[in-house]
């Protein structure tokens, strides 16, 4: 059964369901820095296309199936398969290609032109303000932040806990170049120790252009806040990132919205889209997606191959751990979609992109109920 997550005695909606929280947890936000924020009205960022907030009564709804829903499969009854990584190993990538490394969740490490860049770095064992209570890992990360050589660029899309988590940026703080977030989110990263002259921030739409790379932060329907109070008070958003050696793109956390076509036609196509697949309930249906709505916003970005992230690391929702990986397989082979879906660790390289599509392993499902690994096979051939 789902546990309420934190601690103290209010409710509120994330994009993961309920969770209990600490009216002193908030972000840290300056206001008046974003009055020309394109978004930004009445002290909030809204997205394009306003949508219903939870009242009362639907929270508490929420609330009441965390304690009455049966739990099942909601973490892994065996070991999740890790490769582990080292800086030798790293450093020996060649300089001249793309590589990257699947952490956990939504966190990406780079090596772009023997640069090191993560994206939306989680390495606590908890995504939650508190180190005994929240959605615990499934499994450690590949390599450890002090293992890490130094990093470039730090880019993260929005300030929820299973994409910000402050001790893994305290962490950084000191190794790490240039920190990219959106607005609102300078506050908090300069509180835990970022110097302000690493960050910069970002709009929608706006754009960072060097000789060999092109970034630019893109529109999400999502929405931000770490507690009480603070609700959309700091953007959100995904990350478009253009190379010569190839280009990706990272969904951070959306609903389905007409703003992944929009991405597309401007910057596509990518040869990798890292696309949010999980945590994803009728509940909360207009900012997360499901697995046949990520499918399609990867064909919306124009992506070639696509990656699902935000799965396989935190119990955020009420479907089993493995749900999100199985209907992606499925959706993808429907629409005629090419899907990579490597174990957390692994190294993959923008040349031997195809190749690794081609030795592609479907690592949870050794870790699946027989019967649903069964219902699986057929689910795929009827697919075919």
């Amino acid at each position: 059964m789902k546990p309420l997550r934190w601690l103290a005695g209010s409710l509120a909606l994330t994009g993961a369901g309920i969770v209990m929280l600490n009216a002193k947890i908030v972000a840290s936000v300056d206001a008046t820095t974003l009055t020309d924020a394109s978004r930004y009205q009445q002290g909030k960022f809204h997205n394009e296309q306003a949508f219903e907030q939870p009242g009362l009564l639907k929270t508490l709804a929420i609330a009441k199936r965390y304690f009455t829903e049966p739990a099942v499969d909601k973490v892994p009854a065996k070991t999740i398969p890790l490769q582990p990584l080292s800086r030798q190993q790293l450093d020996a990538l060649p300089d001249n290609d793309v590589h990257f490394v699947k952490l956990g969740h939504s966190s990406v490490l780079l090596k772009v032109y023997g640069e090191y860049w993560l994206l939306d770095p989680v390495f606590s064992q908890r995504a939650s303000p508190f180190s005994f209570l929240g959605p615990k890992r499934f499994h450690q990360t590949p390599i450890s932040i002090a293992e890490l050589p130094a990093i470039a660029k730090v880019l993260i899309s929005h300030n929820h806990y299973d994409h910000l988590d402050k001790a893994s940026i305290k962490q950084l703080a000191a190794k790490t170049t240039q920190f990219l977030v959106p607005l609102g989110v300078e506050t908090d990263l300069q509180q835990w120790g970022v110097a302000a002259e690493k960050i910069q921030r970002f709009d929608w739409w706006q754009e960072q252009i060097t000789d060999k790379t092109l970034i630019a932060f893109t529109p999400t329907q999502h929405f931000s806040g770490r507690g009480i109070g603070d609700g959309n008070t700091t953007l959100w958003g995904s990350w478009v990132i253009k190379t010569t050696a190839g280009a990706v793109y990272f969904s951070g956390d959306s609903g389905y919205f007409d703003g992944f076509k929009q991405i597309g036609n401007k910057y596509g196509p990518f040869d990798i889209s890292f696309i949010e697949t999980g945590a994803y309930d009728n509940d909360w249906a207009h900012i997360h997606m499901t697995p046949e709505q990520s499918v399609q916003a990867h064909l919306d970005v124009k992506g070639r191959v696509m990656v699902p992230v935000h799965n396989g690391t935190f119990d955020l929702a009420f479907h089993a751990w493995y749900e999100p990986l199985e209907r992606v397989n499925v959706a993808a082979r429907q629409a005629d979609a090419v899907l990579l879906t490597p174990q957390f660790g692994q190294v993959v390289s923008m040349s031997q992109l195809y190749s690794s599509v081609a030795q592609n392993s479907f690592w949870w499902l050794a870790l699946m109920p027989q019967t649903d690994v069964i219902t699986s096979a057929a689910a795929v051939a009827t697919a075919e």
